[in-house]
């Protein structure tokens, strides 16, 4: 017995490609739209308050906070949204027949959900660009921001939040650290002196320290001594941290959500050559590959919502066991990535494994149930 042509290509014609794709990408941008539009303004009420309550900072700081909020909204639940655009989709076509009347005409299960694969794949490779180009810029800047409690926002170079750093037996506190080498600058320090015993003596605390080369010159410098309880006010040529260098800060705290893909990649190898435990850092640079992937992913286990008559009855069944499916991916890739941080699973393991096991699960029940 011959094949009919429909069989022989992955892809239905082009007509029934356009139209199936755009129906999920107009779907995906609503659901994706909705979700961070509600999302944003629960988050805003939450965050409203300790903008505005910085002298300055009034309706221009507000929206400042939403520009850098919504990236980070966008890059975390575009994959829940391609799931809840693949069940709506799928659901639709089912419940209008449509499906039917496609595998009427000899298309298999893979060819009815081939455009939703096309555009899943589109919005991963958009998903991709958009984390390195967009999000990493914004969280870094975001959460530098928020590390001087919404204060001026420091520039947007090589910023790190809430940094501490070793001076022999003394501890060096910044609420942020921006630039790179020489013009490495710090916010809101603060430098612990202690004694033999590791109990704090001194405390100096100053606007901003700019690297001296050795040490650090602090900006406005205020002294407590912890024994009196009194407070001066030093030198402004005070240097500080003469054991701290611009090269200990760039691989003392390393935030993947702020570095692309190449920049992390170059801390994990100043890390290694440091000697310091890379693990948690090597599974979050793998899962900025896959994690966009996720997308790619989302038609193939939504695709229980496509198929079963509408009027049995288990069409609604159908929809819900394809969002519990694409629902226990999401939980089994965050316990995997946990896992991967305590050492329980290798980095790549960590990132890639439910990926691969869902992918399984998917293909399973979409050829046992349809194929």
């Amino acid at each position: 017995m011959r094949n009919s042509p429909l069989q022989l290509e992955f892809f239905p014609s082009r007509t029934v490609t356009g139209y199936i794709a755009r129906l999920f990408a107009v779907r995906i941008v609503a659901v994706l739209a909705m979700l961070v539009l509600v999302l944003q303004m629960l988050d805003l009420l939450g965050e409203s308050g300790k903008i505005l309550e910085v002298a300055g900072n009034g309706e221009a700081q507000l929206w400042t906070y939403v520009s850098l909020r919504i990236p980070q909204l966008v890059a975390r639940f575009l994959p829940y949204s391609v799931l809840l655009a693949t069940i709506i989709t799928l659901f639709t076509l089912n419940q209008n027949s449509e499906v039917i009347a496609m595998k009427a005409a000899g298309l298999s299960a893979h060819q009815v959900l081939a455009p939703l694969f096309l555009t899943a794949l589109v919005v991963s490779a958009t998903s991709f660009a958009f984390n390195e180009r967009v999000v990493t810029r914004a969280s870094a800047t975001l959460k530098a921001w928020q590390a001087v409690k919404y204060g001026p926002v420091p520039p947007q170079s090589a910023v790190k939040a809430n940094v501490w750093l070793r001076d022999g037996d003394n501890v060096l506190f910044a609420q942020s650290v921006s630039g790179t080498g020489a013009a490495t600058w710090m916010q809101g320090v603060s430098w612990y002196r202690r004694d033999a015993t590791g109990r704090v003596t001194d405390i100096v605390t100053a606007r901003a320290a700019r690297f001296a080369d050795p040490g650090w010159r602090l900006e406005s410098p205020r002294g407590f001594e912890v024994q009196t309880a009194q407070v001066q006010q030093l030198p402004g040529a005070t240097v500080i941290a003469p054991g701290v260098t611009p090269a200990q800060i760039a691989i003392t705290k390393v935030d993947p959500e702020a570095q692309d893909l190449l920049t992390l990649g170059r801390s994990i190898d100043a890390m290694k050559a440091a000697g310091r435990r890379t693990g948690e850092l090597e599974g979050a640079w793998w899962h900025k590959i896959s994690g966009p992937l996720a997308a790619l992913l989302m038609p193939l286990l939504g695709a229980v919502a496509a198929f079963g008559l509408a009027r049995s009855g288990q069409l609604f069944i159908r929809a819900v066991g394809g969002m519990a499916l694409g629902f226990a991916f999401f939980v089994v890739e965050n316990a995997a990535l946990a896992l991967g941080n305590f050492g329980g699973y290798t980095p790549f393991l960590a990132a890639w494994s439910p990926f691969v096991l869902f992918t399984l699960i998917g293909e399973t029940v979409l050829i046992r149930t349809e194929e």
